[in-house]
């Protein structure tokens, strides 16, 4: 019969103990998301299984880069107490990521004894242990004096770097929800903040009003805003503004601006006295370093003009329908900077013309490449699209911005009216010879064909001819994609309508293409065959003024109506 020796039952008999004891912590660790429980329990079965008189837990401070005493238990609260990285037995043990076992406290050289000279607490011995993650030392816990003035040994150092190991998880875990909570705390709040700002937005008006605008926050919230409303005399007052920053304190300066730009629109102000009024209000109380970039104005759709003051935004670009622009600079600095400024106005008539007011979101969103739009790119988005109606108009606009990379929020306003009705007997569009801009030429002809009065059966058929012809400019006059221009010009004469396109390409020959023999089966040509069969006339020629080639199609109808 064996013995076994005394010693060995009880080795096996703490390790059982110690088993017992890492799986209840390890289970009353693993329900808590709470930090501060968390460590004030882990503080707690430290000092019960160790029999120790004091334990704390420090945690690192990732904005000071220190430990800070989050828990503790013991005669002492030092809850608070900070220890520079590297500092003291705790900050060693954080620093070399290595547990320590001092058994005479006075006798190590990185004791700090000041701490004990100002509580009365007198330290005899020390085991410390990091707190170690995945992600690194996110802090260490340290337990005082053995009771009964025994002294801590081997056994005790194991226990307590194995109870470390459960802590740091558990305190991390706990660290991870605060955050998840104070993310989800802030998300509330951010769309609190994103849905005031959308109810200080004007409701949209449909039909023939000569108003239009879209907002488009980069993020939760935007610093962009826009505004209009009726005045009693007939007049349309708007405003467009862009606050200079990011995040709740844009927001809450936008939210004030538009409060204050609507407040003193309705006084009927001249655009200039608007802004200065809106300016020394902003003055009184806005923080250092932000501004804000705004425009307000009022649009009279009785004769059609636009006048406006603009403080610090990008220019304002008036289009007009043979594609020609013209920049309007802003003439005063931005609200918010310097009280008592002045804003002059400016004007445009409208007739055959849209207005644009953008901020720089727009301006600054990239291409593939990573290259800002610029205003000269704005300039051609406004070209390309000026065919369209006002609406279809936007909804273009908007969808080749979102194409592309968008780094800020984007406000885009336009003031048009609808065609008056000479406008449905003619129509003229030009564009570059590139196969991406028959998009535009496409829905810009077909609006035209239904003012003028064209069934929609006949429209698609004209719009397909037409988009065949101009492929063919294309293809054949410019030998591919090209800079160069393309302009049509659509006319309805009584019963005809009349299609001239012309192109800057190298003379035509005199005798004109003719038709293929459709006998031949080779792929592609047809073109000339749609037009043929289609057209009641047609022919090519060299342009009168002897640079390019012009393309004149005939087409009779039979209209549903009279013309919109």
């Amino acid at each position: 019969m064996s013995v076994v020796p005394t010693g060995s039952l009880r080795t096996e008999q703490s390790s059982v103990e110690l088993l017992a004891f890492l799986a209840e912590v390890s289970q009353q660790l693993a329900v808590s998301v709470d930090l501060t429980r968390t460590l004030r329990e882990s503080a707690t079965y430290a000092a019960r299984y160790l029999e120790a008189e004091a334990v704390s837990v420090f945690l690192v401070d990732a904005d000071t880069g220190t430990l800070v005493c989050r828990a503790c238990q013991g005669p002492v609260d030092i809850i608070g107490l900070r220890v520079p990285m590297g500092k003291g037995i705790v900050g060693r043990t954080v620093a070399s990521n290595e547990s320590q076992m001092v058994r005479d406290a006075y006798a190590d050289p990185d004791f700090v004894e000041q701490i004990d000279a100002e509580t009365g607490f007198v330290t005899r011995s020390v085991l410390c242990a990091p707190l170690a993650t995945a992600q690194g030392v996110i802090g260490a816990i340290e337990v005082i004096n053995k009771r009964d003035d025994r002294l801590f040994d081997e056994a005790d150092l194991t226990a307590l770097r194995l109870l470390a190991a459960p802590m740091a998880l558990a305190l991390n875990i706990a660290r991870m929800a605060g955050e998840l909570v104070e993310q989800n705390r802030i998300r509330r709040e951010l769309g609190m903040a994103r849905r005031l700002q959308r109810s200080l937005l004007p409701r949209r008006r449909r039909g023939a009003y000569p108003l239009r605008a879209i907002n488009l926050a980069a993020q939760e919230i935007s610093g962009d805003f826009y505004d209009f409303f009726d005045m009693p005399d007939g007049r349309i007052a708007f405003t467009v503004g862009d606050v200079a920053g990011k995040g709740l304190d844009a927001a809450f300066l936008m939210v004030r601006c538009a409060s204050l730009l609507r407040w003193s629109g309705k006084d009927g102000l001249r655009p200039a006295d608007w802004l200065a009024r809106v300016n020394d209000e902003l003055g009184e109380a806005i923080a250092p370093g932000m501004f804000v970039c705004a425009v307000a104005g009022h649009y009279d759709p009785a004769t059609r003009e636009a006048v406006w003051a603009s403080a610090g935004f990008p220019p304002l670009l008036r289009v007009g329908v043979n594609g020609d622009v013209e920049r309007f600079e802003a003439q005063g600095p931005p609200l918010g900077i310097l009280r008592r400024m002045d804003f002059p106005e400016q004007r445009t008539g409208l007739t055959e013309a849209s207005l644009y007011l953008y901020s720089d979101g727009v301006t600054d969103v990239r291409d593939v490449a990573g290259e800002p739009l610029g205003v000269e790119g704005v300039e051609g988005l406004l070209r390309d699209a000026g065919a369209l109606a006002p609406e279809p108009r936007m909804r273009a606009l908007v969808r080749q911005l979102r194409g592309l990379r968008v780094t800020d929020d984007i406000t885009l306003m336009l003031i048009s009216d609808p065609p008056q009705e000479q406008d449905a007997q003619r129509w003229s569009y030009r564009f570059p010879a590139q196969p991406r801009e028959l998009s535009a030429m496409r829905h810009g002809l077909a609006a035209a064909l239904a003012r003028a009065g064209v069934d929609a059966t006949l429209r698609q058929t004209l719009v397909l001819a037409v988009d065949e012809a101009c492929s063919n400019i294309i293809r054949h006059a410019y030998g591919g994609p090209s800079d160069a221009l393309i302009q049509l010009h659509l006319e309805r004469d009584g019963d005809e309508l009349h299609f001239e396109l012309l192109d800057d390409a190298p003379c035509c020959e005199s005798t004109a293409p003719r038709p293929r023999d459709l006998s031949d089966c080779r792929p592609g040509g047809l073109g000339i065959n749609f037009i043929d069969s289609l057209m009641d006339h047609w022919s090519l020629t060299p342009r009168p003024d002897g640079c390019g080639n012009r393309l004149w199609m005939v087409k009779r109808i039979e209209t549903e109506g009279h013309p919109r």
